[in-house]
């Protein structure tokens, strides 16, 4: 029996099912990068999100100097400056709760708002809730897409992509979850939807589109294996099914440290 398929009791049907995510992709202010990362993973990691009801798991990742350097294109809509972004973190929301999840979540940060638990010496690059809609394994008995954040994988690749003229989200996210060889051990596919009305305004309103959120999770620092990814990028356009409209490589960040914190 696959690991996907394993349930409990009379039912192989997944009992934790991912319905969502949010992903939010943040610039420290210069000179502020070690404060910024310390109130992030002390406060913010678990006031903002993890002590909410329907939180499956988080985590967060960091692109150095060195990742921001290849990313691609290099005219991106969603990130036009490819050094901005250093710090993206990711939050697993339970099928079935994404509604009172978004809604909580809302709440919750005007209310740190309120009692002066943020920090302003950052900038949101692209901040955006997410539904899930499919998964992709290089191992059909891989790791669960619900276990993917606990996993701890050292690298992650954010790609952002949008169908071609005539095509649809559907097709993309076949495309990339239906791949052999994987580029990566896994790969979750995500279609954006707008915050709610009264979010925070030092996050910017992401309109609904087709596009695509593919959240691709490595073995290694995807930095090893990007000319891959480059390929991947090249395959979708020549194929005709779309284009990347933004792609960087992670790596996994060191709760309780200042790793990584000069090298942005």
């Amino acid at each position: 029996m696959a690991i996907q398929e394993v349930g409990s009791g009379d039912t192989r049907q997944k009992p934790i099912k991912l319905g969502g995510a949010l992903v939010t992709l943040v610039e420290p202010h210069r000179g502020h990068e070690v404060t910024y990362n310390r109130w992030y993973e002390r406060d913010h990691f678990y006031a903002g999100c993890m002590i909410g009801a329907w939180t499956i798991s988080g985590a967060r990742y960091v692109a150095t100097r060195d990742h921001k350097a290849v990313r691609f294109p290099s005219d991106s809509p969603v990130v036009p400056d490819p050094t901005s972004g250093s710090y993206v973190a990711l939050y697993w929301v339970l099928a079935g709760k994404f509604g009172e999840w978004m809604r909580w979540g809302t709440d919750q940060v005007n209310w740190l708002h309120a009692n002066h638990r943020m920090f302003e010496h950052r900038d949101h690059v692209h901040t955006t809730m997410y539904r899930f809609r499919g998964e992709g394994h290089a191992d059909p008995d891989g790791v669960p897409v619900e276990l993917a954040l606990d996993r701890g994988y050292p690298g992650l690749v954010m790609m952002i992509a949008e169908p071609a003229e005539g095509a649809d989200a559907a097709s993309v996210i076949a495309w990339a979850t239906e791949r052999t060889p994987m580029p990566a051990d896994q790969v979750a596919a995500f279609i954006p939807v707008p915050l709610l009305a009264d979010a925070p305004k030092d996050v910017p309103l992401t309109p609904e589109s087709e596009r695509v959120c593919l959240l691709w999770f490595c073995v290694a620092d995807p930095l090893e294996t990007w000319d891959d990814f480059i390929a991947l990028g090249d395959t979708l356009a020549s194929e005709g099914a779309g284009r990347v409209l933004f792609a960087s490589p992670f790596v996994k960040t060191i709760p309780g440290t200042d790793t990584y914190t000069d090298k942005l």
